[in-house]
């Protein structure tokens, strides 16, 4: 697996991508935000640090998201709750306070990766959830053996969340996969069609709420 890690400390970077080397993995490093969006393509998982010479992190992360979705792990020494939140909403999988052992990054890999071999779905994959059936091929939602007729954009949103199963799907993600729409700030647009899918699905629980950052299919 090609691992990209986005480290400004020339000596950090070095060992942590020897380490990697060590463990079976394909590892480079670049020590900016401006290589990395030029790289990027080319790895299966990155790991980015907030600190970088020419660009934020969150920024960083944000970006890459906008235009794919490979797996994300921030890894720094940043470790306040406002700095993990923007991380998440940016659109990272998973957070890493400096300094960590080696065994617990690897293990997080490990975590992130097996999600990201689950997700997404493919175009025409039809999803089951327990009583939920999503074709997107008919457009068509079932719950119970009993259709549940939705807008366009309400099937799009239960679909990205339901094609990503136990990953929180951020509210800039949301708006960029359903609404396509990059720039725009995530508001009450999304909290009203997920407020719709709930009554129309018979409960709130089919879609939790990840204070903060975004929302994950659930299961009533």
């Amino acid at each position: 697996m090609r691992v990209l890690a986005v480290e400004s400390d020339s000596e950090v970077a070095k060992g942590l991508v020897r380490d990697l080397w060590r463990h079976g993995y394909q590892a480079e490093s670049v020590p900016t935000g401006a290589q990395a969006l030029q790289q990027y393509r080319n790895a299966d998982l990155l790991l980015v640090d907030l600190d970088l010479p020419d660009l934020d992190g969150v920024e960083l992360c944000r970006s890459i998201r906008a235009l794919c979705d490979v797996p994300i792990i921030v890894v720094t020494a940043r470790d306040s709750e406002l700095d993990r939140v923007m991380s998440l909403r940016a659109g990272s999988d998973d957070y890493v306070p400096k300094p960590y052992s080696l065994a617990e990054l690897i293990a997080r890999i490990e975590a992130v990766m097996r999600r990201a071999v689950r997700q997404p779905a493919s175009p025409d994959e039809v999803v089951v959830v327990g009583p939920l059936s999503i074709d997107p091929r008919a457009r068509e939602i079932r719950l119970d053996d009993r259709t549940i007729e939705v807008t366009r954009k309400e099937f799009d949103l239960l679909y990205l969340l339901a094609s990503r199963p136990g990953i929180v799907v951020t509210r800039e993600q949301i708006m960029v996969q359903v609404w396509r729409d990059s720039r725009s700030v995530p508001g009450r647009t999304i909290d009203t069609h997920v407020s719709s899918l709930r009554s129309k699905l018979g409960s709130s629980d089919w879609i939790v709420t990840a204070r903060g950052v975004g929302f994950r299919l659930g299961r009533a």
